[in-house]
């Protein structure tokens, strides 16, 4: 049993270490990801007209992690990938989907 839970710590901290190293070029996958995801399901949603679920068909292989929210009040579509990014975009007539500034 000690053994055991050697290896499982062991494993643990290199899992930890790995995250740690690659959290940088992670979170930026993760932003450029869910900007993707706000801009392409608010062009599709505002400017083609297309329902919303039709729209999430839409996403590329990988992006299965993107949540997107629609928000028919504001004309905007919200993506989110969980614990590291949020982006929305937002549709201005003459302009179609932009995104939102970040903060």
């Amino acid at each position: 049993m000690p053994r055991r839970r050697t290896l499982i710590s062991l494993v643990a901290l290199i899992a930890i270490v790995a995250l740690g190293w690659y959290w940088s070029a992670l979170r930026d996958r993760a932003r450029l990801g869910a900007a993707y995801g706000a801009r392409l399901t608010c062009s599709c949603r505002y400017v083609e007209g297309r329902a919303m679920g039709s729209c999430e068909d839409d996403k590329e292989p990988g992006m299965w992690i993107v949540g997107l929210t629609d928000r028919p009040d504001d004309r905007a579509v919200d993506a989110h990938v969980p614990l590291l990014a949020h982006a929305s975009a937002r549709f201005r007539p003459g302009w179609g989907c932009l995104l939102d500034p970040t903060k």
